[in-house]
């Protein structure tokens, strides 16, 4: 296929993809079927915070390549029982290859753990609590392009959940960050136009039941 727009790449099956998936196969299945898709699940967004805080100054394929290995240290982010670490754990996972060991990020995720049963004590769940800062239409690019997408790595959304989750006492929650856990968790679809997967994520969010 010629002249695609920027942003946008032909695969080998002539679907078209984002370009930051590039050719990795695993990178390619969390394009397609994960990414930008709605979730409503605590554990899953949970997960997805604490992760996006490992991939901080790390890219985003290290992660997902180790992601099995952090699920089985961190009781599958079962935040419940993660609030519960102690620093015998801490030592623990020091110690374990299969993840990043980052003695900071580590104690930030138990600290969220803690943070989460809280939040959850104030506003009944996580998703409830995360989804309200979805931008409304007129917030949007008219179209999601790469130029457009260039320009959202920080939105006025991102940085008033960011500023939320540090007054509760949050760690590696950071507006970019947060912004990043939009786009993943389909809070936002930044899948761009063009791309075979934009229309059925799309889909997936206007049937999505908003928690709250």
């Amino acid at each position: 296929m010629a002249n695609l727009p920027d942003g946008l790449a032909e695969r080998e099956d002539r679907s078209v993809g984002c370009w930051w998936h590039g050719t990795n196969e695993l990178y390619v299945e969390y394009h397609d079927g994960e990414w930008g898709r709605p979730v409503g699940d605590d554990v899953r967004l949970f997960e997805k915070v604490c992760l996006e805080g490992f991939q901080s100054g790390l890219s985003w394929l290290t992660i997902l390549r180790k992601r099995e290995n952090f699920r089985a240290a961190f009781d599958g982010f079962d935040f419940e029982k993660v609030a519960g670490y102690t620093t015998n754990d801490v030592e623990r996972l020091l110690g374990d290859a299969g993840i990043i060991r980052h003695r900071g990020k580590i104690e930030a995720t138990i600290n969220n753990a803690q943070r989460a049963i809280e939040l959850i004590d104030d506003v009944g769940s996580l998703a409830a609590f995360f989804w309200r800062y979805e931008p409304g239409p007129d917030a949007r690019p008219k179209v999601v392009n790469h130029a457009a997408l260039m320009e959202l790595a920080i939105t006025p959304e991102s940085t008033a959940l960011s500023k939320d989750l540090k007054k509760r006492g949050w760690k590696f929650v950071g507006p970019t960050t947060m912004y990043a856990l939009m786009q993943a968790m389909g809070i936002v679809n930044d899948h761009l136009e063009g791309c075979s997967t934009r229309d059925e994520v799309e889909s997936e969010r206007d049937t999505f039941t908003r928690p709250g």
